[in-house]
Order: C-alpha cells, then structure tokens, then sequence
C-alpha cells in the first residue's frame, strides 16, 4: 500500500516559464540590423557615385559635361573618348609597365617585409629592438628629401629613365616591415617555431612552411595596399622617366592637353587605368577580409 503526504499531494505545480515570443526578442536586433544596412548602403552609394560619374564623363563629349545640370546616364562616345587617349598617349605601355612595376614591388614587398617582420617580431638577436628602431624612424623623414640624392645614385647607376630606376627604391618599406612584425607577433603562436625547432627544420624552412601560411591574410592587406600605392603613384615616377617610356599616372598627367583640357579623354583615360586596381582588389577581396576577421577576433 503506498503512503502519500498530504503536503506533498497538496503542493501545487511549479509554474513554467513562459517564453517570450521570437518576434518580441529579436525585435531590437532587427531594427539595429536595418540602421547598420542603411548606412552601409548609404556610405557604399558615396564612394561609389564618383567612379559613375567619372564613367558617365568618359562615355559623353567634352560640352555636353559643361551643362547644367550635367547628365547624369553614361552616353555612347567611351570607347571613341578611350581611342582618342590612346592616339594621345600610349596607354598600352603605360598599363604594360605599371603592371611590371607594381607587380615587382608588390611581390617582394610582401616577401621581405614579412621576412623581416618574422625576424623582428619572433627571432631573437642582439640589436633587435636598434634596428626596428632605425627602421621605425626612417618613416619620420619626408620622401621630398630623398628625391635629389636618390636620382644621383640611379644616374650613376645608369638606370635613370627606365623601370628599374622606379622598382629598386621601393622593394622594401618600412610600413610593411612595421605591419608585418606586428601581424605575426598576434598571429603565430611560439609553440608553432618551437615545434619546427625540434622537427630540426632551420629558420628559412620554418619561415617558409610555417610563417608564411599563417602570415597569408594579413600579407594579402600588405599586398593590396602595396599595389595600389606603386600604381598610383606619382611623384617619383614622373622625375625619373621620360615621356617615351611612362607609368599610368605619367602618362594621364599629359592627357587632354591644350588650351581647354578634353575632360572627357581624361576621364577615359582615368577610367581604364583604374580597372587593374579593382580587379586585384576583387582578387585579394576575401583574404583582405580575412585579415580584418583575424585581427579582430581573438582567442
């Protein structure tokens, strides 16, 4: 016969707890969502507006860009406006040996920098902390001063008004060492260097099967940055070569030359030479982006 306590049998049930509804608890997030996507969308329509413009400025004459209100849809004269740029200037080249220039720089920007990165950063030396010092203040002198004493050594060399005299200066900066060092000293654990140690692999085998891997994302930011400061630049390229021989920028800084300057053969001009830059831009996209997770996240 079993037994049962009246106070027991008396207890009530304990109540359950009532779950809010999901559209209840997920409602603030969802409005934080489409603030966020608004002004992602809003900042993403500015920067882009200029490069539609500047499209609807290659794709139309000179006069019908001088109206007001200027139009606002691309027209049908871009590939006459990208003619006339190349009859001006030769465009081809000028793409050819940027692409050789920024190329060049870009790989062994990459390569050095992150091998003196890994050293700085990971290998102990006596006169380690001097030498990244040095390094770290050669970014305080201003490049103008350079300029003079820079051009002397490669006339001397004999490689003034050709493309070495533009790649040779620029292998090796001290923002990618300074970036790289800091990249790897997050992201490579010592157990990993420890590890290959111990497996006897030397320095510039574990640089190369361990380093490298794991320096991947922050060295494709590296690259993406280098690329488009060698393509882009300006100021140096245009003191040591000539007209005959050009990068891009040299070559659209004589575009559209005259009395009134053909804005519309410039901006053609403009707008083929950007197209190298969005392109590895779409190539190194997702490693770019992997490289800001990576930094962002921890543990």
């Amino acid at each position: 016969m079993t037994i049962v306590d009246e106070r027991t049998a008396a207890a009530p049930a304990a109540p359950r707890p009532q779950l809010r509804p999901a559209r209840e608890s997920g409602g603030a997030n969802e409005r934080a969502g489409w603030v966020v996507y608004t002004i992602l969308g809003t900042t993403t329509l500015v920067f882009i507006a200029p490069f539609y413009y500047m499209l609807v400025a290659a794709s139309r004459p000179m006069a019908e860009m001088n109206v007001f209100p200027p139009p606002l849809l691309p027209g049908d004269d871009l590939f006459a406006n990208i003619a006339t740029a190349v009859q001006q200037q030769n465009i081809g080249l000028a793409l050819w040996n940027s692409l050789v220039v920024s190329t060049t720089v870009t790989v062994a920007t990459v390569l050095l920098c992150t091998l003196a990165g890994f050293a700085f950063g990971k290998l102990r030396f006596r006169g380690r902390n001097v030498l990244f010092g040095i390094t770290l203040g050669t970014m305080m002198i201003p490049p103008t001063l350079a300029v003079v004493p820079l051009y002397s050594i490669m006339a001397d060399l004999g490689l003034a008004g050709t493309l070495p005299s533009v790649i040779l200066p620029s292998l090796c900066t001290a923002f990618g060492v300074f970036f790289m060092r800091q990249y790897l000293v997050q992201a490579l654990p010592d157990e990993l260097l420890e590890a290959a140690r111990v497996d006897g692999a030397t320095s510039l085998r574990t640089f190369w099967s361990v380093v490298l891997p794991i320096a991947r994302p922050g060295a494709a930011v590296l690259a993406m940055l280098t690329f488009m400061t060698a393509w882009n630049d300006f100021f140096w390229p245009v003191i040591t070569l000539n007209s005959t021989n050009p990068t891009v920028q040299v070559a659209l800084n004589n575009l559209g030359s005259g009395y009134v300057p053909d804005t519309a053969v410039i901006m053609a001009g403009t707008l083929v030479g950007t197209l190298p830059v969005l392109v590895v831009f779409l190539l190194l996209g997702r490693q770019i982006v992997s490289g800001i997770m990576a930094g962002a996240v921890k543990g």
